[in-house]
């Protein structure tokens, strides 16, 4: 292998993957969801994948992708900090497009894919290119899925008895719903962890007054109960209640991240690669949490194995990381990982220590979620 080898091309594929069930929350119900995935191959036939979201529409991202891959072609792997970077500037400052949470979404994939060459060049897994793992296994919590309380203490049950410690409620629905489904989850789980997601559902007042009802069920914190674009809304609901609140939707970026800390906004900051542009720039945001005494847990969104292996890397190598973080590919009827193994066992995962995110796709899988994704752009 030549030490020069550099990034000869980049491929997108844009792919739609169905739900196991309805997904249910605050913003609606979603059946499947849709990624970018994006493969990065070196002139020394090193083959490195990511993927990205595609809001709001997945044609759309993927083309800006096809031209934003233009400035990684002939470039080193090790050099894609200023690369990312110049694009940053170019394709988007320079041009007006202050967008910088827009643009995070789309340097994310890149940021996976050439961090798994990386890894996969210097045969060492990812976290050992970040200098190292604070911890052997990560903490996951239990997302609970169903509509009905009845669903959802199903099951809550189901996650009780395989020995889960902190379970995952969706908030939203109308108040009184939404109390029902936490009295009957909380007598199926026992003393286990709850936390709530109410998703921007609420303003001040309603959350608020929706806390204070909550108190009875101890309710290990609630994640971004007011819209995403007041941080000092959020700062208020903070100082009049006694639970914990976690920012998510507020925090895209480092300068999100350092308001949020400024204003003490929040007592916890979920935050993913998907948001603020990877894997590099996540060790940013949890350094800024941490001189602020604030712990991050890591948010996944719609994503699928790929990026639960990136955030495992991730995890691993911060020191101010919660035991309770999220991913989202388990709720995919089927899985494009084919190895290794990525179901956490009574809210714990361990992954072997493979070269770059250490991952094997699985490609019949991968062609499917294609041809589905082909499918519904012919009959628009």
């Amino acid at each position: 292998m030549s030490a020069m080898a550099t990034i000869k091309e980049i491929s997108i594929k844009p792919i739609v993957m169905p739900l196991k069930q309805p997904y249910h929350w605050s913003q609606g119900i979603r059946e499947t969801f849709a990624v970018n995935l994006i493969e990065v191959v070196t002139t020394d036939g090193i083959t490195g994948y990511g993927e990205c979201t595609v809001a709001p529409d997945q044609q759309a991202t993927a083309r800006i992708l096809s031209v934003l891959k233009r400035h990684f072609i002939g470039t080193d792997p090790f050099e894609m900090v200023p690369v990312k970077a110049r694009i940053l500037r170019d394709d988007y400052m320079a041009l007006g497009a202050n967008y910088m949470r827009a643009a995070n979404q789309m340097f994310a994939g890149f940021d996976f894919a050439i961090y798994d060459v990386q890894g996969k060049m210097t045969r060492r897994p990812v976290h050992q290119l970040l200098g190292g793992a604070h911890r052997e296994k990560v903490g996951y919590f239990y997302f609970l899925q169903g509509d009905t309380p009845e669903d959802l203490a199903k099951d809550a049950a189901n996650g009780a008895a395989a020995g889960e410690r902190v379970f995952y409620l969706k908030m939203g629905r109308t108040e009184e719903r939404d109390l029902d489904i936490v009295k009957a989850v909380r007598a199926e789980i026992g003393s286990a962890r709850l936390r709530l997601d109410a998703n921007e559902a609420w303003d001040p007042y309603t959350a608020i007054r929706m806390c204070r009802k909550l108190e009875p069920y101890d309710i290990d914190l609630i994640e971004q109960p007011t819209p995403s674009w007041s941080i000092e809304a959020m700062a208020h609901v903070r100082k009049s209640v006694d639970i914990p609140i976690l920012a998510d939707q507020s925090a895209f970026t480092l300068h999100d991240v350092y308001e949020i800390c400024r204003q003490r906004a929040a007592d916890m900051i979920c935050i993913g690669p998907r948001e603020i542009g990877g894997i590099h720039p996540m060790l940013k945001a949890a350094a800024v949490a941490e001189a602020a005494g604030l712990k991050i847990c890591i948010h996944s969104s719609f994503t699928t194995g790929i990026t639960t292996c990136a955030e495992h890397h991730i995890a691993r190598c911060i020191p101010n990381m919660d035991d309770g973080n999220q991913i989202m590919w388990q709720l995919a009827r089927d899985n494009i990982v084919a190895d290794p193994n990525l179901s956490p066992e009574g809210g714990w995962m361990t992954l072997p220590n493979r070269p770059g995110l250490g991952f094997d796709l699985n490609d019949d899988v991968v062609a499917a979620a294609h041809k589905r994704f082909q499918d519904q752009m012919a009959h628009e």
